[in-house]
């Protein structure tokens, strides 16, 4: 790789004015986007590079890099978006401060790369990185930051969906690095070069500066969507369910293939307090202080993210601006009337995607919501996916989303599961063997097959849930007659006709674009996701697959059983069978390590104490946390204080930093729990335990 000499010139301070929320997003900024997009003279290009030193170098040195001079290869790739916005950024909901810390997850040994305005007084108005950038989370703090940076260019060989559409409803031009070297080489592009690769509909949402100019040509009827097609046409589940939703078809039936641009009703949708704040303060911006929401009962706010937060060291310093974030959801909430799921004397109904499956995600609903693992409830068979902050303020005040229909890829299951296996050693496997090779990218994950009846509701959450890691669009399960157990179960107002009437299965000839793959669930093995290298380049990712038995012995200090993925019924059952069995053989939690469980919701935390779960847990050393999403972003109890604490956790991402300094390895709920036992990471069998006492019988 060759690098050129730093520049002498570079400077500091014609980086780009910081603007009010309004002006930002299009208000007097009508030259953006222009006709004709060329690289300005006084401004930069950032390369995040796999070496970070070249970094350090671009930020602090003056080093410029040129397109001509790297490859792909040497760029980071999976730069997720707790990289470039960690938990502690986003208590200040103002774009314009947070931008302050952009990347402030990007370490190196221990030391941030991106100092406090390192970005934002770089003079950069180009950012390039590899493959898949914005994995994670649907925070679109991550594409905030770079845009109140001065960032207009964002340049990468592929986009995580969410991160892209975030970025897209800002107005912000996506391009890859064969664009970067013309540029660099003083050419003007098309403005259509950076667009025409979109649907009609994104098209012009860019063209017009971001989502909410866009909004408001539509409204007023300057705007002209393409019309759908009335043409039969097999689908998939995904296109089924849109199809279902179009919005101005007069009762005609449409047909949506991949890449349509549409219109679709949403069923409902929620916001939680680290994302609320933004919500309200958009639309204040953009449609006044007295603004009102059409339809209130739709939508939702939810209290389960920062309750613990203030009693994690790092974030007590916060206290101050993650109440501010409380404040601002009660003040939304009883400004718009919409549904409230607030904390009762500091305890939470539950975390809001566990919730909401119990309580209204119904089979067929189209549902929208302010995190990346809202499609969880695609195990109902719902159509449920992550959006950023802009996106879902414009949906609640405009009561329509716009949808660009995505690719499909099938998982086909066979056979049933070994006794020391979960879904979550499915979704690893698929991390590693198909997300990895970004074959689940931007599509809809759609699983059916023999073996799906073999896992519960609560399991095939745990499959929908993690699609997100997966950078898919979202996860969708065919229903069968356990959906309709499940659902009359905790549905006053279902019967089974309705239920069954709902149901949404693929057309027999829908074309999978990502193709059609068999999982034999009976060769699915105990696995984890390990923490990489970050140093060395190698991100903490949840595709980073490693089979348990190939692992040698990784001692732990932490054990986490909880989070959305793996706080729900089942998981419950899986840490009360393990502690159980522990007990029973004379075992209770190693010495030297601390055992976590943390409910999903209330209703599984009543559970847990009526089967004596609860009881069994403590007799063993666990200690019980109430429901909330705690230790899976950094905010409670469960987090690691030093590098060099290991922790085995149930949660869905390992990204370096997210859940402490520590390493984290991600693992099923049955690997946990042994493991906290046998203070390393352990999979789980029956004879375990027994043969253990056995070994320290004979030893002795």
């Amino acid at each position: 790789m060759k690098v050129c000499k730093p520049a002498l010139s570079c400077t500091n301070g014609d980086i780009a004015t910081y603007l009010g929320i309004k002006q930002a997003r299009g208000v007097g900024m009508q030259s953006w986007p222009p006709s004709k997009v060329s690289l300005s003279p006084n401004k930069r290009v950032l390369f995040l590079t796999k070496d970070l030193d070249l970094i350090r170098k671009q930020l602090y040195e003056g080093l410029d890099l040129r397109m001509e001079d790297l490859s792909v290869d040497d760029l980071l790739d999976d730069i997720n978006t707790d990289v470039m916005t960690p938990a502690w950024v986003c208590f200040d909901h103002d774009p314009a401060i947070l931008a302050e810390n952009a990347y402030a997850g990007l370490l190196r040994e221990g030391r941030r790369v991106f100092e406090s305005r390192a970005l934002m007084d770089g003079g950069f108005e180009v950012i390039v990185s590899g493959h898949r950038k914005g994995t994670g989370s649907s925070r679109e703090t991550a594409a905030q930051c770079e845009r109140w940076s001065g960032i207009r260019i964002v340049i990468a060989a592929s986009f995580a969906p969410i991160h892209e559409r975030n970025n897209i409803n800002l107005g912000q031009l996506m391009g890859d690095h064969a664009m970067l070297e013309r540029l660099q080489n003083g050419e003007s592009i098309d403005l259509d070069e950076f667009t025409g690769k979109y649907d009609p509909v994104t098209k012009l949402i860019v063209e017009n500066g971001g989502i909410f100019p866009f909004a408001k040509r539509l409204k007023a009827g300057d705007v002209e969507l393409p019309a759908v097609s009335s043409e039969p046409t097999p689908m998939t589940m995904a296109e089924k369910m849109i199809s279902n939703k179009l919005l101005g078809q007069n009762g005609v039936r449409g047909y949506v293939r991949p890449g349509d641009a549409v219109l679709a009703q949403v069923d409902g949708g929620y916001s939680h307090e680290f994302t609320t704040a933004q919500v309200h303060s958009f639309l204040a911006a953009e449609y006044g202080d007295d603004y009102s929401l059409p339809n209130p009962p739709k939508f939702a706010v939810f209290e389960d993210h920062l309750l613990y937060a203030t009693g994690v060291a790092r974030f007590a310093r916060f206290e101050g601006k993650i109440q501010t974030l409380r404040d601002l959801q009660v003040a939304f909430q009883k400004h718009t009337g919409v549904r409230d799921y607030s904390a009762v004397n500091g305890v939470s109904p539950g975390i809001c995607h566990q919730v909401a499956r119990e309580e209204f995600i119904d089979v067929g609903d189209f549902i929208q919501a302010t995190d990346s693992h809202t499609c969880m409830g695609g195990a109902s068979n719902a159509l449920t996916y992550g959006v950023g902050s802009t996106e879902y303020a414009n949906l609640v005040h405009n009561q329509f989303a716009f949808v660009k229909v995505p690719e499909s890829i099938r998982f086909e299951l066979v056979g049933t599961l070994d006794p020391g296996c979960t879904a979550k050693d499915v979704i690893l496997h698929i991390l590693w063997k198909y997300a990895a090779q970004s074959d689940t990218l931007d599509r809809s994950m759609e699983f059916g097959g023999p073996g799906l009846a073999s896992l519960s509701m609560d399991e095939r959450a745990t499959l929908c849930n993690m699609a997100t890691e997966c950078s898919a669009k979202t996860g969708i399960c065919e229903p069968d007659d356990l959906t309709v157990e499940w659902l009359i179960a905790r549905r006053q107002d279902l019967t089974e006709d309705e239920i069954r009437s709902a149901f949404v299965l693929p057309d027999e000839n829908a074309v999978y674009h990502g193709g059609v793959h068999t999982i034999d669930l009976s060769s699915i093995r105990p696995m984890v996701a390990h923490p990489g290298d970050p140093d060395a380049g190698i991100p903490s990712d949840p595709t980073n697959g490693a089979y348990i038995e190939d692992l040698g012995d990784v001692e732990i200090d932490i054990a986490y059983a909880g989070s959305c993925t793996a706080g729900k019924d089942d998981d419950f059952a899986y840490y009360a069978m393990v502690t159980k069995a522990a007990l029973d053989a004379g075992l209770t939690v190693a010495e030297d390590v601390d055992c976590y469980i943390q409910f999903g919701s209330k209703a599984v935390k009543d559970l847990s104490a009526r089967n004596g779960w609860s009881e069994l847990f403590e007799r063993a050393g666990v200690k019980l946390i109430d429901p909330g999403c705690g230790a899976c972003i950094g905010a409670g109890p469960g987090v690691s204080d030093l590098e060099e604490q290991v922790t085995v956790s149930a949660i869905n991402r390992n990204f370096q930093g997210r859940s402490g300094p520590g390493k984290l390895y991600l693992a099923s709920p049955l690997t946990v729990m042994a493991s906290a036992f046998t203070g390393k990471i352990t999979a789980w069998r029956p004879d375990l335990f027994e043969e253990i006492m056995n070994n320290r019988d004979i030893q002795d």
